[in-house]
């Protein structure tokens, strides 16, 4: 075989084999230069210019010197197709450091990744927070029509709750009655009321015993639509709901008060049980410990975790007592600051497991008047859970003796009351 002339440059190469001459000889091997991508090597001689190369593109690779990218003198071989690049491009596999590797990866932007995964949750919160508002208003009986209330007082400042505790026994069967001591009367009572006012200068909740001596005034049958006249006829402030009702109910209540009652909400003896089991029970430091076998109480003095069935017989006890009706309105005032504080710990409203129970065993119980909104209802809870714990007042009404076993109020105490509460002043009348 002929060596290479010394000298070479372009097409001066004497025989060139592999370069269309007619010489029979065959050519030796060599590197295409154009996939070459190792270090440069040094020039074939000396005075040998630079060699065209096509891995720009345009014609020319400069700084780079005759066969130095695709000789055999070097240590790494011939590498011309082992990276799969052709004509000095890149390969598939993105950009390429020095050595022919791929370049660093670049780095993750936090920032971006931070405020999409809190839009994330952001939307998954509210849309959580709308679902939950409908499936809850959904199930509010609004069953109580306070518009055929007739002859109401005018409406002072801030919003009065009438808030009843029924006898109705609705729903329990006859060994449901025996367990939670019910009786099976026909019918329904009170067996407790509260009027909680909620305004901007403290929220009030007050006590209206049972056994209160009212006068039942005129009033229009929520049923009949007849008018029933006042005869000046005395009875016991839960006649008045037995007779006819929750309109009857808040009639009489403005009638003998001259308060203004914005909205009803009354619970009866399963749902109430239902609720405290939700929650998985109200702990309660008892003072003094009582029995009572119609309630079915049977308490020692001390902190305790009541059950549904137990929460029902103390908020119902009055035969272990000597003032019976006002030392139940008490223990009943005692035992929905519990629940209330209960129901507001992280625990229950951070646990799903537990609030949506809570809340369905509440809701499903409830009867409210047509215009309550879950708005209203959550002022409410938060307005008594404040009270119960000390950010306002809690008191039984005032009472100045009792005519035929019913507990009479005192009228310039509760005039006194009244006017307090329509003006949303901070009220001063002690209650007994």
């Amino acid at each position: 075989m002929n060596d290479w002339p010394e000298g070479w440059s372009g097409g001066n190469r004497g025989n060139e084999y592999g370069r269309g001459s007619a010489n029979a000889q065959p050519e030796s091997a060599r590197v295409m230069r154009q996939v070459r991508r190792g270090p440069q090597a040094p020039p074939y001689g000396a005075g040998v210019p630079p060699q065209p190369s096509y891995t720009d593109g345009q014609g020319y690779d400069e700084g780079q010197n005759g066969y130095g990218q695709g000789g055999y003198d070097n240590n790494n071989g011939y590498d011309g197709y082992n990276t799969g690049q052709v004509y000095g491009g890149g390969g598939s596999g993105g950009p390429q450091g020095p050595d022919g590797g791929r370049g660093p990866r670049r780095a993750p932007n936090w920032r971006r990744r931070i405020k999409w995964t809190a839009i994330t949750v952001v939307t998954v919160l509210v849309v959580t927070t709308v679902g939950t508002y409908f499936w809850a208003d959904s199930k509010l009986n609004r069953d109580v029509d306070l518009s055929k209330v007739i002859d109401r007082p005018e409406a002072g400042d801030g919003t009065n709750y009438l808030i009843v505790g029924s006898d109705s026994r609705e729903g329990l069967s006859a060994a449901e009655k025996k367990k939670l001591h019910t009786g099976s009367a026909a019918g329904k009572r009170t067996d407790s009321m509260m009027i909680l006012h909620v305004g901007d200068s403290g929220d009030t909740l007050i006590s209206l015993p049972r056994d209160s001596n009212v006068t039942i005034p005129s009033y229009v049958g929520s049923t009949s639509g007849k008018t029933y006249q006042n005869t000046g006829r005395q009875e016991k402030l839960n006649a008045a709901y037995a007779e006819d009702g929750p309109t009857l109910l808040v009639r009489t209540i403005e009638y003998n008060m001259g308060l203004h009652i914005d909205h009803y909400v009354e619970i009866g003896f399963n749902g109430f049980a239902d609720i405290v089991d939700a929650v998985g029970g109200v702990t309660i430091d008892i003072d003094k410990g009582f029995k009572d076998s119609y309630s079915g109480a049977d308490f020692k003095a001390g902190k305790q975790t009541l059950n549904g069935e137990e929460a029902l017989a103390f908020v119902r006890t009055r035969h272990a007592f000597a003032a019976s009706d006002l030392q139940r309105t008490k223990n009943q005032q005692k035992f929905l600051s519990a629940l209330a504080h209960q129901v507001a710990t992280p625990g229950t409203l951070l646990n799903p497991f537990k609030l949506y129970p809570t809340l369905g065993a509440g809701l499903d119980s409830l009867s409210v008047d047509k215009d309550m909104s879950l708005w209203d209802l959550g002022s409410m809870f938060w307005a008594m859970k404040g009270v119960s714990g000390g950010d306002g007042t809690s008191m039984n009404m005032p009472i100045s003796g009792s005519t035929g076993g019913n507990l009479v109020w005192d009228k310039a105490k509760v005039k006194t009351l009244v006017n307090e509460l329509n003006n949303d002043q901070k009220v001063t009348v002690s209650g007994n």
